[in-house]
């Protein structure tokens, strides 16, 4: 058995404090409430609670492998554990620990992974891996059985292409809508973060492969990520909602190890947090493996591996050392020998890396190269993206498509490829199959399929902010083909080798850490910019405006920028090494062509997510439509339905500056669907965008994430109805960037490297619920083609006493489907504290067949009847009454009562 058995007897000590008096009564009923004189029933731990877990999953319970850890420690010298505890820079790996030859002690071979692995060895199956569904796409399944495949999937090919460690799950709350990696996590509430994430810790784990849960903690934001960012968060916020996915993470999944994050908490840096590392997560949480830091995310030697961190990975610099820092290198051994540093803590360390080496497998089973099952695979990935793509809107019965379509629209700039997350999680697929190729294929030789871009190709610079570049409908290079000339300089001033000279559709570039090789999830349809694309740049070639009138020129940009009309200096910007927009304000007449250049230094910015920075935009007069949109509007109105797809630039390292669709995307929409009003848009997106400006004409939109490198067939089937649509949303869509929980400049993105978490506990649905915030699509949402009717609302106790909720559901349309139940609670009963007028307590799929009754049970969360007691360090179950909403969506509510909770100390 685990020597910590805490977080298991303390959350199964809830669930009798819970279920002692627990019962649900009809809306409107009464009920008398128990005497209490405290008015709760505290929660406190009890060893008989500890249940029973099968041990081919909890390695840490394994006492033979724990043995023969302790039995290799004791042969280890104090260099040799040192050197466990440091990875070292490789090439070939995401993360990486040579091995110890002399005691058989196998390299740590990890690969970053969140949406399948990313293969940095260029001699392992050409880089390519099956691209899976972005997590967020996962979570929007609200599948704990199809998040076990997942993880099995993702170990599986982690295994076969020479790791052993998988750096996945991600359950960073979604906590703002801008954040640039939200699609490599879980959504934005614990309960069903932490439980996908466990399922998939399970299904990576079933093979000789370490899973590893991160970016812990509180890391919402990629804004000054690497500068010091504080997440200013008290007790009860960090615990019930930062803290609650890793504690479900750790108690139902065991992951083998956990990544510590880049930013502070609460002013100390999360790779050197006593609180969070030791305290939280070792200690309350009874996490037994290791922690590694995130990469450049050591920050001390002492203060780190006595504040809980484990192993230190690559990537450090100081402005003492520069770059290549190696924080438990040299510097932790001669901590150990001045006796700073107890060899005890040393020997903590690298047992909690030995352990879930051993009782995973890693030391009797090293991972061989070996083929793919990439057919079966794809059809797995396919699976996923139907199951998670989520119908926001389906008026006039838009969707499924009817046989009798005999012509489809497809619009987009990347409506003929797969569009995916940038950064460390992208992955290079064995194939794709784009939303064009899958309805080409679905709607067969009898259906007439046109595509038009619409709009110029999106790229990182879309995250730079400011206006939209200027189209290259406007722009013509010397040559007379659109866009501009683009000559990249090796120096500045213009100087050097010419390292790039071509012809480029807008000008704009954001070269930093988007554009790493393998990192960088731009159009294909825009020339690849690299980090050495920086030092000068020069775009030439003529401006044609399409209306008389005046135009406002923009240069937004960190550096030194000139543009000239007609020779003319018309704006200049010399913005070193602050972000910010410069206008000038130009008269153009109709059809005349003026000579353009612009001119870009970039002033020498350093640093891992550093780069160039520039990008030329314009606000053209009222009414001015591009003729790219036109065209999409032409080739629409000539189409029985037009399909338009739309993508955002999601991505490690740079936060999106808005919600809207970036290069004119908000416009085209308007402009199709008022030529055809059987217009769908498929929102290609890592997480929230902002429809409401364009969607009151769009009959029907689909949600589908970036779906992997399927995404295009399970998009057909959707459109054609051979799958009925099930997904929900994991995350809320708010109005617009202005009207979320996380609005003010102080809660995102600071004041300062200061992030204020005013908001507390009100993070996602609980905070517009909380505040009054109207959502365009709330938390838990999605449509079918099929309806639902929900009777009958009951409780009764499960064999070890939890509350469950029972629930009658009936299909009463004429197709299958697949219903997520969901269970909410409202306003806990006690004066004692605030809580949330809505949290999620559970929830339960269900597929039917029409006409098809079920009865559902949905377990309850003790945790979601509970509040954490800042003054006791506990979860705490007031005793009295509490809502119950059930329906399918957090708004959506089909049947209330009320359930009872508390009744005695444990």
């Amino acid at each position: 058995m685990r020597t910590d058995i805490r977080t298991r007897s303390l959350r199964l000590s809830i669930v009798a404090a819970v279920s002692v008096a627990a019962m649900v009564v009809p809306a409107g009923g009464a009920v008398a409430a128990p005497d209490d004189p405290d008015g709760e029933a505290a929660v406190t731990e009890s060893l008989q609670d500890v249940k029973s877990l099968p041990s081919q999953w909890w390695w840490d319970e394994s006492g033979p492998d724990t043995r023969r850890a302790r039995a290799l420690l004791r042969q280890m010298t104090l260099d040799e554990k040192v050197d466990m505890l440091h990875g070292e820079q490789n090439n070939f790996y995401g993360f990486y620990n040579g091995p110890i030859e002399r005691l058989g002690i196998p390299a740590l071979t990890m690969a970053d992974g969140p949406a399948g692995v990313r293969i940095a060895n260029p001699g392992v199956n050409d880089q390519e891996a099956t691209q899976l569904p972005a997590p967020i796409a996962l979570a929007a399944t609200w599948d704990t059985a199809l998040a076990e495949q997942y993880g099995q999937v993702a170990g599986d090919e982690a295994f076969r292409t020479g790791h052993n460690v998988l750096l996945s799950p991600a359950v960073d709350i979604a906590r703002v809508a801008q954040a640039g990696r939200a699609f490599e996590a879980l959504g934005e509430d614990p309960l069903l973060s932490g439980t996908i994430a466990a399922a998939e810790i399970r299904g990576i784990q079933s093979h000789p492969v370490v899973a590893d849960i991160k970016h812990y903690n509180v890391y919402t934001q990629e804004v000054n990520r690497l500068s010091g960012g504080n997440a200013v968060v008290d007790e009860r916020a960090l615990q019930e909602i930062y803290t609650r996915p890793y504690a479900i993470g750790v108690e139902e999944g065991r992951p083998g190890s956990a990544m510590c994050a880049f930013n502070k908490v609460n002013g100390v840096f999360a790779c050197e947090s006593d609180e969070l590392l030791n305290r939280i997560l070792k200690e309350q949480l009874g996490f037994e493996g290791w922690v590694m830091s995130d990469y450049g995310a050591t920050h001390s030697t002492v203060q780190a591996i006595l504040g809980g961190l484990d192993q230190e990975m690559p990537g450090n610099t100081t402005p003492q050392t520069g770059p290549g820092t190696c924080f438990f290198c040299g510097p932790l051994l001669d901590a150990v020998r001045a006796g700073q540093v107890p060899v005890s803590r040393i020997d903590d360390a690298v047992l909690r890396i030995l352990r879930p080496m051993f009782a995973l497998g890693l030391f009797d089973n090293p991972p061989v190269i070996s083929a793919l099952p990439e057919a079966e695979h794809g059809a797995f990935a396919r699976q996923v993206a139907e199951r998670a793509m989520v119908l926001l809107k389906n008026e006039a019965s838009a969707l499924p498509l009817s046989g009798s379509v005999g012509s489809i629209a497809v619009i987009g700039a990347d409506a003929d490829t797969v569009v995916a997350g940038g950064g460390s999680s992208l992955v290079k697929p064995t194939y794709t199959v784009s939303p064009l190729d899958g309805i080409r294929a679905r709607a067969g030789a009898g259906v007439l399929v046109r595509h038009v871009a619409g709009a110029d190709p999106v790229t990182s610079a879309s995250l730079i902010g400011g206006p939209d570049p200027i189209p290259s409908d406007y722009l013509t290079d010397g040559a007379g083909a659109p866009g501009l000339r683009a000559e990249y300089f090796s120096e500045p001033e213009f100087a050097g080798t010419v390292l790039a000279d071509r012809t480029e559709p807008y000008a704009a570039i954001n070269a930093g850490f988007f554009v790493f090789p393998g990192f960088n999830s731009q159009s294909p349809h825009f020339p690849t910019q690299t980090r050495d694309m920086g030092p000068s740049i020069r775009w030439t070639g003529a401006l044609t405006a399409p209306v008389d009138g005046t135009y406002e020129l923009a240069v937004t940009t960190i550096g030194r920028a000139d543009v000239y009309l007609d020779d003319a200096l018309v704006l200049s910007a010399d913005q070193d090494g602050v972000l910010a927009t410069v206008t000038a304000a130009v008269p153009l007449t109709a059809g005349v062509a003026h000579d353009l250049r612009v001119e870009y230094n970039n002033p020498g910015v350093t640093g891992t997510d550093a780069g160039a920075v520039f990008q030329l935009g314009w606000t053209p007069p009222d009414g001015v439509v591009a003729p790219q949109a036109q065209a999409a509007a032409d080739l629409a109105r000539s189409s029985q339905a037009a399909v338009v797809v739309v993508r955002d630039y999601s991505t490690e390292g740079g936060d999106k500056p808005d919600l809207d669709l970036p290069n004119g995307q908000a416009e085209l929409i308007r402009e199709v669907a008022a030529a055809n009003p059987r217009t769908v848009v498929v929102l290609a997106t890592g997480g929230a965008v902002q429809t409401s400006d364009w969607e009151g004409g769009v009959p029907a939109i689909i949600h589908s994430w970036f779906g992997g490198q399927e995404q295009g067939n399970a998009l057909a089937g959707i459109l054609f109805g051979d799958v009925n649509p099930s997904g929900r949303l994991p995350i809320t869509l708010p109005v617009d960037e202005d009207s979320t929980p996380v609005s003010t400049p102080e809660q995102y993105s600071g004041i300062g490297l200061d992030q204020q978490f005013t908001e507390g506990i009100y993070v996602g649905y609980r905070g517009y619920e909380e505040f009054g915030i109207a959502p365009q699509y709330p938390f838990g949402h999605g449509l079918s083609y099929t309806t639902y009717d929900y009777r009958n609302l009951r409780t009764a106790p499960a064999a070890n006493g939890a509350l469950q909720v029972r629930v009658a559901v009936r299909n009463t349309g004429a197709v299958a489907g697949t219903e997520t139940v969901q269970v909410y609670v409202g306003n806990l009963p006690t004066r004692q504290v605030q809580s949330a007028p809505k949290v999620l307590a559970g929830w339960a799929t269900v597929t039917l067949q029409p006409g098809e009754r079920r009865q559902v049970t949905v377990a309850l969360s003790p945790e979601s009847v509970s509040y954490w007691d800042v003054d006791r360090d506990r979860w705490r179950t007031p005793r009295g009454d509490i809502p119950v909403f059930v329906g399918s969506s957090s708004a959506d509510v089909r049947l209330t009562g009320t359930v009872r909770v508390g009744g005695g100390r444990r």
